[in-house]
């Protein structure tokens, strides 16, 4: 019964990485023996006993195993690498002061240009605008930040800096940024479908260096927007971030 809905071979396409290969191996695994130890039909299992009988001690230990053989994940919040440093990768060049700045080791920046704008990132477009848009950059890290734009008010020009793409952080105050830079996900994760829906302009998947709490960005909404094809098949689609003078 297992191997019918557990196939190794069913959708064609070999895993995009190992450690991707190495994670669907062991949640088969795991699956199998489940469901082999339930004796239930696969029905039952999935829509029933999987609830319990698949624990959070059991994907907490396939991740150990992964992390005993010396690996460790790569990181695209901040947020990741600050509360759990043990399992990611040294979380090099994150400012003086990592709750007001960001400096992310593979940023893309150039010189000044002829409109006195310094690049000093690039990010994935969710949405294709006729303006870019400029404003105030500010680094929301934390629920005791959110907290306080509430009580005091969202400037009209915020542009926020955020790491968790999921946007539950921000969900209370959302509506009021003119923009946003998030560190992680891409333009199909909750906050890229939050921020299309309300019409803010945002970049996903931003990899910026140099920019400080306070600074005055200009982010290229009129890049082409990215597509789920383009992250298939590992073609970039760059929207720049710029720092002004």
């Amino acid at each position: 019964m297992s191997k019918l809905y557990i196939d190794e071979d069913r959708y064609g396409d070999p895993p995009a990485t190992a450690l991707v290969e190495a994670v669907h191996n062991a949640v088969k695994d795991l699956v199998r023996r489940r469901l082999d130890e339930s004796g239930a039909t696969w029905s039952d299992f999935v829509f029933g006993a999987s609830d319990s009988l698949i624990t959070t001690a059991d994907i907490a230990a396939i991740e150990q195993r992964i992390l005993d053989t010396g690996y460790r994940f790569a990181w695209s919040s901040m947020l990741s690498a600050r509360d759990r440093p043990e399992i990611y990768l040294p979380a090099e060049g994150l400012g003086e002061n990592p709750d007001f700045s960001f400096e992310h080791p593979q940023a893309v920046t150039a010189p000044v240009d002829a409109e006195g704008r310094e690049q000093r990132g690039v990010g994935d477009n969710v949405v294709r605008r006729e303006a870019n848009v400029r404003g105030t950059a500010c680094y929301i890290r934390n629920s005791e930040r959110v907290i306080q734009l509430m009580k005091d008010g969202v400037p009209a020009d915020m542009i926020a800096i955020i790491d968790d793409s999921g946007g539950t952080l921000t969900a209370p105050i959302l509506e009021h940024f003119a923009g946003v830079i998030c560190a992680g996900g891409t333009v199909r994760s909750h906050l890229g479908i939050l921020t299309r829906e309300y019409g803010i302009p945002c970049l996903m998947n931003a990899r910026i260096s140099g920019i400080r709490e306070g600074d005055t960005v200009e982010l290229e909404t009129t890049a082409v927007a990215r597509t789920a094809e383009s992250y298939l098949s590992g073609q970039e689609m760059d929207a720049r971030v710029w720092r002004l003078a």
